[in-house]
């Protein structure tokens, strides 16, 4: 029987090179995720929400790809939300530190 992914993700993450640079690229992909779940909530496919913005609709995946090595600008952020009907909130949390 095959591992699953979260099998793998477990041991690959004790790794700590791994780790680190998973918990480096979280906010990204997590980003991308959410862009992607309200433009679906909004009922919107790329090609509406390009239309939309007035943009192509390779715009719109490239905001929405996690493996995108181009970080979107914030206004095209902001964009993107009001015209699927949300608003952008950034909110900063403490970073974890451990205990040595």
């Amino acid at each position: 029987m095959r591992p699953s992914f979260q099998d793998f993700k477990i041991k690959a993450l004790q790794n700590s090179e791994v780790e680190k640079e998973y918990n480096e690229l979280s906010p990204a992909y997590a980003l991308r995720k959410q862009l992607i779940r309200i433009r679906k909530e909004a009922g919107l496919t790329q090609e509406e929400l390009a239309e939309i913005l007035h943009t192509p609709k390779r715009n719109i995946s490239r905001l929405e790809d996690a493996n995108s090595e181009i970080s979107p600008k914030l206004s095209s952020i902001e964009e993107y939300a009001k015209a699927v009907g949300f608003q952008l909130e950034i909110k900063f949390k403490p970073l974890l530190t451990k205990i040595i």
